[in-house]
């Protein structure tokens, strides 16, 4: 094959390719440069790599203003119970659902769509009202709590992935259940010994969505955390950016490739799952 030949047929498609990955890797190359340049201007890490140092990992770690430690371990908190508790009740309404028929199944399957047609940070406002409200009486789960802000997120990701999931459990033959019932078992059983199993992978997709969106959210838990050791990255980095007399954008660099690590972690445990997850629902 001559090289005009398989450049028009083959070539084109490895040129855009690699174009379209140096697109998506230089502004991760940029961030990873910027954290390890010790000169502490954005302007200053242009030159990618000229300069390395760990020094920004050093203040980060070690600023006492700036726990970002804690800022850490609660994103770490509020992602993992995020992502566990939205496939636990997502998959337990998308079974019912699924192999369920009762009256409003098809009214609460509308009602699903059209209220993830509206994004939760139009509700900002009234949720803060609410959970200011909440916290007169159960300061626990109000403002300024870890365990309110899951509340939240858990309460506008339940949606969007019980509908994904119920794609899923259709593709699952309900012979599978018809055969479990004849030997006795129940609904429960069914669900927990069998059904889980096979659903495996849109498990994985949803739990890891939920954990990328809840790392990364900032509009929603700047809002309700308002406590230094409370925060979680989003909204603790912003304060190394936000200042104008003090920014330091190398150190937010720094925070931001650390933060990335949890994601990236779970990303390629759960990755043999994920185009199957993902596209298996897209059938029915």
């Amino acid at each position: 094959m001559s090289f005009q030949k398989w450049l028009r047929e083959l070539g084109w498609r490895h040129l855009v390719g690699i174009a379209v990955v140096l697109f998506a890797a230089f502004p991760l190359v940029y961030v990873l440069s910027a954290s390890l340049n010790p000169s502490g201007t954005l302007t200053g890490s242009n030159a990618l790599f000229r300069e390395v140092s760990a020094e920004n990992y050093v203040a980060l770690l070690s600023d006492p203003r700036r726990p970002y430690a804690a800022w850490f371990a609660n994103s770490l908190i509020v992602g993992l119970v995020t992502a566990a508790g939205t496939v636990f009740l997502g998959a337990l309404a998308a079974y019912s659902f699924s192999r369920m028929r009762f009256t409003g199944r098809r009214f609460g399957l509308l009602s699903l769509i059209l209220v993830q047609m509206f994004p939760q940070l139009l509700a900002v406002v009234a949720i803060y009202l609410l959970m200011r409200g909440i916290s007169d009486f159960f300061p626990a789960i109000g403002l300024d709590s870890l365990v309110g802000l899951i509340m939240i997120y858990l309460g506008g990701a339940l949606g969007v992935n019980t509908y994904l999931m119920y794609g899923f459990f259709n593709t699952v033959p309900s012979s599978i259940d018809e055969a479990a019932k004849i030997d006795g078992a129940g609904h429960a059983r069914i669900f927990f010994t069998i059904i889980l199993r096979l659903v495996a992978p849109i498990l994985a997709v949803v739990g890891l969505l939920s954990f990328i969106s809840t790392m990364s959210e900032f509009v929603v838990s700047s809002v309700i955390l308002t406590s230094p050791d409370r925060l979680t990255l989003a909204v603790g980095l912003f304060r190394y950016v936000s200042e104008e007399t003090n920014t330091n954008y190398p150190v937010f660099a720094a925070g931001a490739v650390l933060a990335a690590i949890p994601v990236m972690a779970l990303f390629l445990w759960l990755q043999k799952y994920i185009v199957g997850g993902l596209t298996a629902g897209a059938v029915k």
